[in-house]
């Protein structure tokens, strides 16, 4: 069964966009393990923000990818992406029973609280960034129930970056002890 993994950057107090949504402080000045990563994955879901963001880069960074676009509005499918209006755990959970690679989270904030509601996410790579924003769009919605998580293992950079990598609990495990 393909894996629906998170691979996403926030800052040090939680914050995956400023508050108008803005991105210029995520770092660009190294790969940080991105190669590697979209070399496990053939699939992108992400949501309507993210993917008007998307299009902002030149050139579109997922155009070898299969897309997917959550939208609340019906819009017919464009050069890279094909919308979905219908139900996101019935539709991830077919994608993740279908064959491929792997299935990129791009995000948002909200979808990510979905797959986190539906116990759909299977890995959270998160890089966090050596930043306070203040305000913004939060990594997680407020409401979410309690997951545990795995850790599996991290990474720092010279940058102050560090990435961490958490997967679903090892079963039978009820705490840190098991990992």
């Amino acid at each position: 069964m393909r894996k629906l993994i998170s691979y996403i950057a926030c800052s040090v107090d939680g914050y995956i966009a400023g508050s108008s949504g803005e991105i210029d402080w995520l770092f660009t000045d190294q790969d940080y393990g991105y190669t590697e990563f979209i070399s496990t994955v053939d699939t992108v879901v992400m949501g309507r923000k993210t993917y008007d963001l998307s299009l902002t880069f030149n050139p579109y960074p997922y155009q070898d990818l299969r897309g997917f676009v959550f939208s609340r509005l019906p819009r017919n499918p464009d050069d890279h992406v094909t919308f979905v209006s219908t139900d996101f755990a019935e539709f991830v959970t077919e994608l993740k029973e279908g064959h491929g690679r792997n299935i990129w989270l791009v995000g948002g904030g909200q979808l990510l609280g979905e797959a986190v509601t539906y116990d759909l996410l299977d890995e959270l790579i998160l890089s966090i960034h050596p930043i306070i924003l203040g305000d913004g769009v939060p990594l997680f919605p407020p409401g979410l129930p309690t997951r545990r998580l795995h850790y599996l293992r991290s990474e720092p950079f010279n940058t102050g970056l560090v990435q961490i990598w958490y997967g679903r609990p090892v079963p039978g495990s009820d705490g840190p002890e098991a990992a």
